[in-house]
């Protein structure tokens, strides 16, 4: 007793103080107006109640079971600073927030600080609520003079619109879309040169893009002639599954030095992992000339990355550092030396473009020019990069704000990414059967290839009597894409199973009887069979390893022959592909890129019977 007796005439004295100070400047304590307050408010205590039992300030008896302290009602809390009563330690932490909040409005009352100080048991979360409505709130020069519910609803909306704000959260702020800008002008020569062949008054072309959207899903169909040889599709949800190409503000959960990677929180419902070799550091803070992954990255800490391959399956998305935005003509690599153009190029188209990236190159940032910069001028580069650096800034504007996993760009929609990569005037158009995309399109096409908008045609689904997939056979070709056996012209077949591990495509001869001899008549497939095998791993998408077993053919010329054929129709592929030459058991193993799931995948769905394999078994046989 004699321990606990100081303490509460220390208390009895700090709160003393505020009431002399008050009694100094002229102001009384101000109960009346709490229990006004307090009433109007519909407060739980009467005014005879609440003189009588509540305890004064000076008392240094212990609080007893019984004793009356209601809690006041969050409007009576409006006040400045005002006196925190002899309590918990919540009610000093209060105390605080009110003087703070005293100092901001300049006003200085006492009924604020008194309503505080109620702290029973049966009404504490109530308490914490006011609690946590008041701190952190700057209310306005008048706000504590108020007694009505507006003044503590407007001071929980002002805290709320502080807390966004200090978060640095992407809670208000949108990821950053691809930016377009105004066309450069281009005279009568660049124009006809740009615009393409024609016949008879209609453009000409080698390819045609047919895109066909409905509420399910968007599909985006590439022809070579009538011959369907790339498809894509792409979903509402595919924020989630096709994120190829987004940049995130990621959180690092857990570092495995065995695997020498990291698994990044980026806001999808599977981590992304992010391998040793994809991490970008400065040197100078390093101080092993080769560090290990767990040097570099520690759990919790926030990192940029960007998604260089779509989560498959059972596994994540795969990250990397070197964060890349692509453009009509060049590539952007912020905070890079990268310098680079592209190889499918002229070596005087090359020339004539090193000289302009010399000029444009930006400071702190890499540039790669793309085979679309063929003959383009230099004021159409010199926008492309100035779009590209646009566009990054405020990518990093809003990375610094943002201090949790969150999306900072996303790749546009899938028709906008196809016409941005493979747009060129070698296409005969693009039918699209939707207004809105088809407007959205037309004026992207506009502002970066004008010579050829006018290739950008809409399809009214409502006049014509079949769709756009039905009238250039589209659906026909899809049907066909998805089963594992294919013709070849001659009469032979591809036999195409996928696994787990790799993709196995099994040469016959089949139907193909020949004329001369068997080894003519096996080269003669095996190279039909090479052609076809290059167009269906671009129209199945189908990446990783793959190991075609070719018809045996006893000539080695042939077999060279064979690969020779079978690697100039992959250079068509824009996907990196590496090929091996036949060996003596007749195969040819080859890797491609896999960026996401195939068409098969993306065309169906697992069978929920068998769960995938195509066996359903025979429960009777299983349970003797």
């Amino acid at each position: 007793m004699s321990d606990e007796k100081p303490a509460q005439q220390r208390q009895g004295s700090r709160q003393r103080a505020p009431e002399n100070s008050r009694s100094s400047q002229g102001d009384t304590p101000q109960r009346s107006p709490r229990n006004a307050g307090g009433a109007s408010d519909g407060g739980s205590s009467s005014t005879a109640a609440s003189t009588t039992d509540k305890p004064k300030v000076g008392d240094t008896r212990r609080p007893k079971i019984g004793d009356k302290r209601p809690a006041p009602e969050a409007p009576a809390e409006s006040g400045g600073n005002g006196t925190a009563k002899s309590g918990s330690g919540g009610g000093r932490r209060r105390r605080r927030g009110g003087q703070n909040k005293g100092q901001d409005s300049g006003q200085n009352t006492g009924d604020g600080g008194q309503s505080r100080s109620s702290n029973s048991d049966q009404t504490s979360n109530k308490q914490n609520l006011q609690s946590r409505n008041r701190n952190g709130s700057s209310p306005k020069g008048d706000g504590s003079q108020q007694n009505g519910q507006g003044s503590g609803g407007g001071r929980r909306r002002r805290r709320g619109g502080r807390g966004r704000g200090n978060s640095g959260g992407n809670t208000s702020n949108e990821p950053v879309t691809a930016l377009t800008g105004d066309a450069v002008e281009l005279d009568d020569e660049q124009l006809a040169l740009r615009k393409g062949r024609e016949r008879k008054g209609k453009p000409a072309g080698r390819y045609l893009m047919c895109v066909s959207v409905r509420d399910k899903a968007t599909q985006i169909a590439v022809l070579e002639g009538r011959n369907l040889i790339e498809h894509y599709v792409s979903r509402p949800s595919d924020d989630i599954s096709q994120i190829h190409g987004n940049i995130y503000m990621g959180r690092v959960q857990n570092v495995l030095p065995g695997m020498e990677a990291a698994f990044i929180d980026i806001t999808t419902p599977k981590n992304a992992v992010l391998y040793r070799g994809d991490v970008q550091f400065d040197r100078e803070d390093v101080e092993s000339r080769n560090p290990k992954i767990e040097q570099l990255l520690k759990p919790k800490q926030n990192i940029l990355c960007q998604v260089t391959k779509n989560p498959i399956a059972h596994k994540g998305a795969r990250l990397t550092q070197e964060i890349s935005l692509p453009g009509r003509f060049v590539v952007l690599v912020p905070n890079s030396d990268t310098y680079g153009i592209s190889k499918r190029l002229p070596d005087k188209e090359r020339k004539r473009l090193r000289k302009i990236l010399d000029r444009v190159k930006p400071k702190g940032a890499g540039i790669i020019v793309r085979t679309a910069a063929e003959n383009v001028t230099e004021e159409e580069i010199v926008a492309d990069v100035k779009r590209l650096a646009d566009q990054w800034k405020a990518i990093d504007d809003l990375a610094k704000k943002s201090n949790k996993p969150a999306l900072l760009y996303r790749e546009p929609e899938m028709a906008v990414r196809v016409i941005r990569e493979e747009f060129n005037k070698d296409y005969r158009g693009v039918v699209i059967d939707d207004r809105e995309l088809y407007e959205d399109v037309k004026n992207y096409v506009a502002s970066i290839t004008p010579a050829l908008a006018d290739r950008v045609q809409f399809y009214d689904r409502e006049q014509e009597k079949i769709s756009l997939f039905e009238r250039h056979h589209v659906s026909e070709q899809l049907r066909k894409a998805v089963d594992p056996k294919v013709w070849l012209p001659s009469g032979g077949s591809l036999i195409i199973e996928q696994t787990e591990a790799l993709t196995v495509i099994d040469v016959n001869t089949g139907k193909n009887v020949g004329s001369s001899s068997l080894e003519e008549t096996v080269y003669r497939n095996n190279l039909e069979a090479a052609r076809e095998i290059a167009r269906q791993l671009r129209l199945r998408d189908i990446g990783g390893i793959i190991v075609i077993d070719f018809v045996d053919m006893e000539i080695k010329k042939n077999r060279e022959e064979v690969t020779k054929v079978f690697r100039e129709a992959l250079a068509q592929d824009k996907t990196r592909t590496q090929v091996f030459d036949i060996s003596e058991l007749g195969l040819v193993e080859m890797t491609r890129k896999r960026i996401g799931e195939g068409l098969v995948e993306s065309l169906s769905s697992q069978c929920d019977t068998c769960d995938g394999p195509g066996h359903i078994l025979d429960a009777e046989l299983l349970e003797v």
